[in-house]
């Protein structure tokens, strides 16, 4: 049955999109690392089983979506995992290490939630708390062009929407240290959030346009490629 859902994902995804995969070299080969995303559209929560052909990987959903027929029926093929997006979730928590300690890889968005805009607003600290308390690799990576009303519109129009997906370079966060832990996980939910800004058109990048974290990634990437041309 996965196989057979997974194959309706790219038939339907490749129906009425076209897609450009970019930083793929970045993706670790083995084991288990956090696949940290922003949210701009519902195709966001089947779009990871689309572009990877592995199922050890797992994906939180809001709770409010196990409501739904469809979505439920995609989550027992797919490794959905219904959480409660506005409490304390304890159960979800210690589940979702569980998963990680045993080798599996979390696909998560920080934000909690779609942006209605489409640019990124403010992520929340579970993502950075999980990545520090597990270990495991961050993995960046930035999606544009599937707001819902985008994808809608170029439906109704019997047009492609463009998306694109891009992957930056794994990083590991520290474990947190046992004091100023509130400010160091907004520090490490500051630099997962900027790490996705800066795989972003300028547009997308909302509340962390101006943030220094950004400027600094921004100026390290140009740094890299000028040294990149230098040696070609």
């Amino acid at each position: 049955m996965r196989k057979f859902v997974r194959g309706l994902i790219r038939l339907i995804f490749n129906s009425i999109a076209r897609f450009e995969i970019q930083g793929y070299e970045n993706v670790p080969k083995s084991g288990a690392f956090v696949l940290a995303v922003n949210h701009i559209g519902i195709l966001d929560i089947a779009m990871f089983h689309y572009v990877f052909d592995r199922y050890d990987m797992f994906i939180p959903v809001g709770e409010k979506w196990e409501k739904t027929g469809w979505i439920r029926w995609l989550a027992r093929n797919l490794n959905f995992l219904f959480i409660d997006r506005f409490n304390p979730d304890l159960k979800a928590l210690r589940k979702m290490i569980a998963l990680m300690d045993a080798g599996n890889s979390l696909v998560i968005a920080p934000e909690g939630t779609r942006s209605r805009t489409g640019a990124l607003i403010e992520g929340k600290p579970g993502v950075a708390y999980l990545a520090a308390r597990s270990g495991f690799p961050v993995l960046p990576v930035a999606i544009t062009g599937t707001e819902d009303e985008v994808i809608l519109g170029n439906i109704k129009r019997f047009r492609k929407s463009p998306v694109t997906l891009t992957a930056g370079k794994p990083f590991t966060l520290p474990p947190l240290p046992r004091e100023n832990r509130d400010e160091t996980l907004q520090t490490y939910t500051d630099e997962i959030m900027c790490q996705i800004a800066v795989l972003l058109p300028e547009h997308y990048r909302g509340v962390y346009a101006d943030h220094p974290r950004l400027k600094a990634l921004e100026l390290q990437d140009g740094m890299d490629d000028s040294n990149a041309r230098s040696q070609s």
